[in-house]
């Protein structure tokens, strides 16, 4: 019975570093995949409230061929007030 209980611990235990293994080699690949100082986004500077936000969470809008980026709808609001002043 004992042995029985030690083949189990010892099947489980191997199952459970073969996961981890597993595991730690897709994300050391993952990493070895991209190459070093990759840009993952561009950063764009509110006009309103000059803040830099990522460009991919920024609010847009194009205004007469140009397009510009937002922090906020409330900021992309109130420059386009200002604006049709």
């Amino acid at each position: 019975m004992r042995l029985l209980i030690i083949l189990l611990l010892l099947y489980l235990g191997y199952r459970a570093l073969k996961i981890w293994l597993r595991n730690n080699i897709t994300i050391e690949r993952q990493r070895k995949s991209r190459p070093a100082g990759e840009i993952d986004d561009v950063m764009v500077k509110d006009p309103v409230c000059n803040v830099y936000i990522p460009k991919r969470h920024a609010v847009s809008v194009e205004i007469d061929g140009e397009k510009l980026y937002f922090c906020s709808e409330k900021c992309k609001e109130e420059y386009l007030k200002t604006k049709k002043r």
